[in-house]
């Protein structure tokens, strides 16, 4: 995830908070809930977010990603002024 929303200040952004706990939750649960290893950077000022698997994912982190991507999703529809999801290949 990079970059702000834009919706409202600071604090008061529906769509940067609801992106933002989206994400925070997939990689917690992906942490709790299975034995896959990651990496992940978090840059507040910039509302930035890297996710990296290490090696490999299982079942349980592919369902958890897809969700994220759904629910991201969902807010694009709502909200496509401030949010774009873009698959890239890296």
């Amino acid at each position: 995830m990079q970059g702000h929303a834009g919706y409202a200040e600071s604090g008061s952004d529906i769509v940067c908070a609801a992106a933002s706990v989206l994400a925070q939750n997939a990689v917690n649960s992906i942490e709790q809930f299975t034995e896959d290893t990651f990496t992940v950077d978090v840059n507040e000022d910039l509302g930035e977010l890297y996710f990296k698997i290490d090696a490999g994912y299982s079942h349980e982190t592919e369902l958890l990603l897809n969700s994220l991507i759904l629910g991201l999703q969902g807010i694009e529809e709502e909200y496509m002024e401030y949010i774009d999801v873009i698959f890239e290949e890296v």
